[in-house]
C-alpha cells in the first residue's frame, strides 16, 4: 500500500486511540502498537517512533487537531474533547485510499470469514460508485441510504470485546424498556451481536446464572474487572442462534411454525426469508404456503404482525392464538 494511503490510515487510528476514554492518555509506544496491529497484524511489519511524532505533528498542522503532550500521564491528549478527525470533509486522498482498500475487500468478499460482512461493503461500493468527489453535496437530495438512528452504546464496543477475548468479567447499570428500572449488572461477555443497527451483548449473568441478552444502547458505567470469569464451557454461538429469528434465543426446543400468505406476501418473503430453515410447502391458487423451525420470539411476532391480513399463522395452536389476542388488543384501539 502507497505510502500516503498508510499515513491517513494511521492518523484515524491514532484519532480513535485519542478519544477512547476507557484508555486516555495513550503513549507514544501505544500508538506506534495499535497503528502497527491495525495495519500489519501482530506479527507485521514495525513502524518508527519518528512516523507516529510525523503523524502528530500533521495531524496538528494539516487537520487542526488539538493534540497535546500531558506529563503526569505520559501519553497525548485532545484538549477539545468533542473533536474527531472523523467531522473533517474527505479529500480526495482519502478517497483513493477508500477505493483501494474497497477494491482489494472486493477480491476476498466470497471468503467464508467476509461472507457476513458483504452488505456492508456493498454499501461503500455503492456510494463511491455513485460519486467518488467529496464535495459532491448533491448527492444527499438524490440518493437516501438507509441510516441508523441509534448508535449510542458503540462506545462500549471496544472494551466489551477486549473482556470477551480475555475472559474478564464485567459490570454495568441497565434500564430496563419494560419496568424502567435500572440495575446493576455483573457478567461474563460472550458474544457481540448486530441486529437491525442495534448492538447487543450476551452473556453469562453470574446473579442469574444463565445465559442473557443486553442491549448496549440501554448500559451506563461499563467497567471491565482485573478479573477472570468462567465461561459456560458449552456455548457455542452458531449453535445458540441457529433457530432464532432476530437477537432473542435460548436452549428450548425450537417450533415448527405453518403459515399461509396472500401471493403478493409471498413474494416479499421469499426475497426475505424469516430464518434459513423456511421452506415453501405448497403454492395454491390464492394462498402460499410456508414452514419454519423457530424458536418463536417476540421478534418473530412482530415481523408477522408487520404483514397485517397478509399472513395466517396456521399452527403452532399457541402461536395462532398468541397472534389472535394481539389482533384482538389492537380492535379495542380502534373501537372495533
Amino acid at each position: 500500500m502507497p505510502h500516503i494511503k498508510n499515513a491517513l490510515i494511521r492518523y484515524r487510528i491514532i484519532d480513535r486511540a485519542l478519544r477512547n476514554k476507557y484508555r486516555p492518555f495513550p503513549s507514544k509506544k501505544a500508538l506506534r502498537e495499535l497503528c502497527e496491529e491495525s495495519l500489519f497484524g501482530s506479527e507485521g511489519e514495525n513502524i518508527c517512533d519518528s512516523t507516529i511524532e510525523k503523524d502528530l505533528f500533521a495531524m496538528r498542522m494539516e487537520h487542526d487537531a488539538p493534540i497535546r503532550y500531558n506529563k503526569r500521564e505520559g501519553g497525548y491528549y485532545y484538549t477539545e474533547p468533542d473533536f474527531s478527525i472523523n467531522d473533517i470533509p474527505l479529500t480526495n486522498d482519502d478517497i483513493t485510499s477508500i477505493k483501494f482498500a474497497i477494491n482489494t475487500l472486493n477480491q476476498f468478499r466470497e471468503v467464508d470469514m467476509f461472507k457476513q460482512f458483504g452488505s456492508a461493503i456493498d454499501k461503500i461500493v455503492d456510494r463511491i460508485t455513485i460519486s467518488d468527489d467529496p464535495r459532491d453535496k448533491d448527492i444527499v437530495s438524490f440518493v437516501q441510504f438507509e441510516v441508523a438512528l441509534s448508535s449510542s452504546g458503540n462506545e462500549f464496543l471496544a472494551p466489551l470485546l477486549e473482556a470477551i477475548r480475555n475472559s474478564l468479567i464485567a459490570t454495568f447499570d441497565y434500564t430496563s424498556f419494560v419496568t424502567a428500572k435500572t440495575k446493576s449488572r455483573k457478567v461474563i461477555p460472550l458474544l457481540l451481536k448486530e441486529y437491525r443497527n442495534r448492538w447487543y451483548l450476551i452473556s453469562f449473568d453470574l446473579d442469574k446464572k444463565e445465559i442473557i441478552t443486553y442491549a448496549l444502547e440501554r448500559m451506563t458505567d461499563v467497567v471491565i474487572l482485573d478479573e477472570k470469569g468462567e465461561k459456560p464451557a458449552d456455548f457455542d454461538p452458531d449453535l445458540f442462534f441457529k433457530h432464532a429469528v432476530g437477537i432473542t434465543s435460548s436452549e428450548d426446543e425450537p417450533s415448527v411454525v405453518v403459515f399461509k400468505t396472500d401471493h403478493v406476501s409471498a413474494k416479499y418473503i421469499q426475497s426475505q426469508p424469516f430464518h434459513v430453515s423456511q421452506k415453501l410447502i405448497k403454492e395454491g391458487k390464492n394462498k402460499t404456503i410456508f414452514q419454519l423451525e423457530i424458536l418463536i420470539s417476540e421478534e418473530f411476532i412482530r415481523s408477522v404482525l408487520s404483514y397485517g391480513g397478509g399472513i395466517e399463522i396456521v399452527e403452532p395452536e399457541e402461536l395462532r392464538h398468541e397472534i389472535m389476542d394481539r389482533i384482538s388488543e389492537m380492535m379495542k384501539h380502534y373501537n372495533l
